[in-house]
């Protein structure tokens, strides 16, 4: 690895004991806007070519087919992307790491201006998708190692409401570069290339490594916090000597946890896009909603989860941690709010249940995302990241996308249906599961 990514040394200054609070909440501070705003950046280049499609279409002569191509290089590259660049975040500097993701997607979207080539556009958005998979799981890293299990849900929900931020934000740049140079493509990516590079030396600026990087004590001394793993033995480590194989099999592979944890990932992920990307042609054709209030609702499902996924991430820090007790009763509430999306003609009631599904799908994703991180050492969550991405966007998504889109066109709206009441019934069983184990761990962990 880049000497500039290794994980840099501990401090030979510490910082005095009286001011060792005052010292840890600025720092946190900054480290909390450096992964927020850093994550956001990736969603504002992520997301360009996706908000201007319709006018590459036009202007470039570009098919929807090769439209599609390009965006099917970038969703199936991050897949596998996620699985290798999560586990070799755990062996870097995780702020460096984020910063030089978004540095390089900034790069190699000024690419993406410059050519109007359908191939190498497609090898552009490949290769972006491989930087864009050093995002996610250096932030999940980042929240592991600065703060302590009382207060990481909240944390953690903040941090993952930066995506519906980021696709605001994104539309917003989109609109000021469309404006200002009278609707040039390439300045649209342009634009969004150089907010990222600004944001990401932003992230250098207020970001920090581990806490001992800085002089602090490591938040496993500082607050006691130790991660409880699958055989119930406590661990503080946040760094090993264990190769990048070694750790992917010890921790990651064989537990039954992360499984668990993973395939309730990628269930949710499932009925997640399986009404985000179906919403204008399943109103429309189903409930006969028109096409342009159709469009809005998409908005309002994702904006409407940011203060619900808050709540609920503090909710299971109030519940000492019990985040699996919390995404139960999203479920049960979600598979209810199904029940009204698939039967109800009245319009009022449909808008409103897809305005609670928002948070009770997100919620729950975004505490199993930190679940897995829960579940295994500290110098394993990038590893964890990674695996639960590859199964999200490999096969979540792709079953919302292709397979619900074959079914619907042969059976018709109830085969969606059908698809989104199986996935949830078997996150639910694989919650309570997980439910279970994290009970007997805790007792085990207790009579230690």
């Amino acid at each position: 690895m880049l000497s500039f990514l290794k994980p840099a040394p501990d401090a030979k200054v510490k910082v005095p004991k009286e001011r060792i609070s005052s010292v840890y909440k600025w720092r946190q501070t900054g480290v909390l806007l450096s992964i927020c705003i850093g994550y956001i950046g990736y969603y504002v280049i992520r997301l360009i070519f996706t908000t201007e499609q319709n006018d590459i279409m036009k202007q470039y002569g570009f098919t929807t087919a090769e439209v599609g191509m390009v965006l099917s290089c970038f969703g199936i590259g991050y897949g596998i992307s996620k699985l290798f660049m999560g586990a070799l975040s755990d062996k870097s500097n995780p702020n460096r790491y984020l910063a030089t993701g978004l540095i390089l997607s900034a790069l190699l979207n000024f690419g993406l201006g410059a050519t109007k080539n359908l191939y190498v556009m497609m090898i552009l958005m490949l290769v972006m998708s491989v930087a864009q998979g050093m995002g996610a799981a250096a932030c999940q890293r980042i929240v592991q190692l600065w703060w302590c299990k009382k207060h990481r849900g909240a944390i953690y929900s903040i941090w993952s409401s930066a995506h519906n931020a980021g696709a605001f934000v994104c539309v917003a740049v989109v609109q000021l570069a469309t404006f200002m140079f009278a609707g040039s493509i390439p300045a649209v990516f342009y634009t969004a290339s150089v907010v990222s590079l600004i944001i990401a030396a932003f992230v250098l600026l207020a970001g920090s490594d581990r806490p001992t990087t800085v002089g602090l004590p490591s938040i496993s001394e500082y607050t006691g916090d130790e991660v409880i793993t699958e055989d119930g033995k406590k661990t503080s480590l946040e760094l090993t000597k264990l190769t990048l194989p070694q750790i992917f099999v010890k921790y990651i592979l064989t537990n039954k946890v992360v499984w668990a944890i993973t395939l309730t990932s990628m269930s949710l992920y499932l009925v997640r896009y399986g009404i985000m990307s179906w919403i204008p042609s399943y109103l429309v054709q189903s409930k006969g909603f028109s096409p342009a209030f159709a469009k809005w609702l998409v908005g309002i499902f994702e904006l409407a989860s940011v203060p619900g996924v808050i709540i609920m991430g503090a909710i299971s820090d109030a519940l000492k941690g019990r985040r699996a007790l919390v995404c139960i009763a999203c479920v049960v509430l979600l598979i209810l709010c199904l029940t009204v999306y698939f039967f109800s003609s009245n319009h009022a009631f449909i808008v409103t249940v897809l305005f609670i599904m928002g948070t009770l799908i997100y919620a729950p994703l975004t505490l199993v995302g930190l679940m897995v991180n829960e579940a295994v050492p500290k110098f394993a969550v990038g590893s964890s990241t990674g695996f639960m991405g590859f199964f999200q966007y490999i096969f979540g998504e792709t079953l919302a996308t292709a397979l619900i889109g074959i079914l619907v066109s042969k059976f018709g709206w109830v085969a969606s249906n059908s698809v989104l009441y199986t996935a949830s019934a078997l996150a639910l069983v694989l919650l309570i599961y997980i439910l279970i184990n994290e009970n007997r761990v805790a007792k085990e962990a207790a009579e230690n």
